[in-house]
């Protein structure tokens, strides 16, 4: 690799298992609109996704299921903050309705054979 460049992966995937790191790769736009636990949720699912061994990857329907899981939750707690402690950042999801054609496009992905 020449230098000056960097695998945006292998630097994600430390922050990508442990809470406290994961806001250093989280866009600082999105504060408040997700919860802690559902940042860690959506972190958790990437790392599984990174792993070398396939049979070890979530499949796309188990992708899908699970981030129509953590939407449909946050719609059912009114977008409350996740668990705060001191030292701790607390964050909640967005009520954006745009999100509605993000989770159709999801479907069509997860249904289609050749994914």
């Amino acid at each position: 690799r020449p230098s000056g460049e960097h695998n945006l992966v292998e630097w994600a995937r430390p922050y990508l298992t442990n809470k406290r790191k994961i806001f250093r790769i989280l866009d600082s736009r999105l504060e408040g609109q997700y919860s802690l636990d559902s940042a860690f949720k959506v972190s958790t699912l990437a790392f599984q996704c990174l792993s070398a061994e396939p049979k070890f990857r979530p499949t796309m329907a188990e992708i899908v299921t699970e981030l129509e899981h953590l939407q449909e939750s946050s719609r059912g707690t009114g977008n409350s903050r996740g668990s705060s402690s001191a030292g701790r950042r607390s964050r909640r999801r967005s009520a954006d309705d745009s999100s509605s054609r993000s989770k159709s496009k999801l479907k069509s992905v997860a249904s289609d054979p050749r994914v």
